[in-house]
């Protein structure tokens, strides 16, 4: 079989090198992909943003499967134009990927299926939203409606500090995102992601992991489209599991399904785990970055056969997903500057060899020449195993001692609130 996968980041690297090890692939093609996916697929140059382009490829290379690393194009309705013309697709419809491209969408289902989540307000002006913050107390979390590249998140600790972040958002700050805004109640508790692959009907839980999603140790900073993770996340107890599943995960592909938008992909919940169980904070309609990242570390089965059940509608109940049982950890390596504006073109030199098990994703490089260099804010995911996440992490950081990447920086606490666990 050949697959078509669109992307270019950490996220698609992950995912092109399992891709590579599913004995049903005959060739990987990657649109637009970037130097690291070269070892294992072939390049092409292909704008997700033209379906018909993308249908014409598929036709004339004999592409069995697409798969659709980033949200925009999904929330756009690619998988639609495919799946038009009978080209099987790894991701939701247009109407379903309002799970990720619309919070209010999101609020408003959870209202309707009974899913556990922060109460919250859907504000269309600015006098709206500042009206709607007597509903609230300190801190104020505030939400571009639509999609922001999963920067349009802010935490204001004073009514002050939340009247300003609204005046940036309503005037344009992250475009057409935050023409609407969602306020929500602040949750208390720790954060965790919870993955879930479906066909629509059959749910197969994919595992778990913890992202950092600011920009500085010890959790400072502006957020970012994440720092570093690591998977599994043993906050998650089988208990949780097993709850997130009947009253999050269930609830939202029946109610979908019910409601005449199916759900077929990869369904990402972003959770808080309150003292009363939990909550749905988000929900991404394509796998984390750099979540991704880990679970592709740990991931024993074929890929690529998953992800063909789902599309095809033929995921089944009673499966199992086959994961190692060590525990993976990445750093996010960044180029200085981000997340404002990070500083490009800054070289980079790998080591010849991954020694120690260890494997760098790319995710904002290009060539210069032959020369490696950063092309965006998050350049690097340095992944490594190990038996627990103390483990992971020395290994991680010992990968990531090796490279040379003056113009680049990184958290040096990935994995800090586990680490403290297994010290006890």
């Amino acid at each position: 079989m050949n697959i078509l996968l669109l992307g270019s980041g950490g996220r698609e690297h992950a995912l092109a090198w399992k891709l590579a090890q599913s004995p049903s692939l005959a060739k990987l093609y990657s649109a637009p992909g970037n130097p690291g996916m070269s070892e294992g697929a072939e390049l092409v140059s292909l704008d997700a943003g033209d379906h018909a382009a993308v249908a014409t490829f598929c036709d004339e290379h004999d592409i069995g499967l697409v798969v659709v690393g980033p949200e925009a194009p999904l929330v756009d309705g690619l998988a639609d134009s495919l799946r038009a013309g009978g080209i099987a697709v790894f991701g939701p419809s247009k109407a379903a990927a309002q799970l990720e491209g619309s919070k209010s969408f999101t609020k408003a289902l959870c209202d309707r299926a009974g899913i556990p989540t922060a109460g919250y307000v859907h504000t269309h002006s600015l006098a709206d939203a500042i009206s709607a913050l007597d509903e609230f107390t300190a801190p104020y979390v505030l939400k571009a409606d639509g999609l922001a590249a999963g920067k349009g998140v802010v935490i204001a600790e004073t009514r002050a500090e939340a009247e300003a972040a609204l005046a940036d958002m309503f005037g344009g700050q992250f475009g057409e995102a935050g023409a609407e805004v969602v306020i929500e109640e602040f949750l208390t508790g720790e954060e965790a992601s919870f993955f879930a692959l479906t066909d629509g009907a059959a749910i197969l839980p994919f595992g778990t992991a913890q992202d950092h999603k600011r920009v500085g140790e010890g959790d400072v900073g502006p957020n970012t489209g994440g720092m570093g993770a690591y998977s599994p996340a043993p906050v998650l107890t089988k208990e949780l599991q097993a709850r997130a599943m009947r009253e999050i995960i269930e609830p939202t592909v029946s109610t979908m399904a019910a409601e005449g938008m199916p759900y077929s992909g990869v369904l990402y919940a972003g959770l808080m785990l309150t003292a009363d169980g939990p909550k749905l904070i988000e929900y991404n309609c394509r796998f984390g970055d750099p979540e991704c990242q880990v679970l592709m570390m740990r991931l024993e089965d074929d890929l690529a056969e998953l992800m063909l059940a789902c599309a095809e509608g033929r995921l089944g109940e009673g499966r199992e997903a086959r994961f190692d049982q060590h525990t993976a950890l990445t750093v996010v390596m960044a180029a200085k500057g981000y997340p404002g504006a990070p500083e490009k073109g800054g070289a980079i030199n790998l080591p010849s060899s991954e020694d120690g098990g260890a494997k760098v994703f790319h995710a904002g490089t290009s060539l210069d020449g032959d020369q490696l260099v950063a092309s965006g804010g998050r350049v690097l995911n340095v992944t490594a195993l190990g038996a627990n996440v103390t483990g992971a992490k020395a290994a991680a950081y010992a990968a990531v001692d090796a490279i040379d990447f003056p113009s680049g920086f990184c958290r040096r606490d990935i994995g800090w609130r586990e680490v403290a666990r297994e010290r006890g």
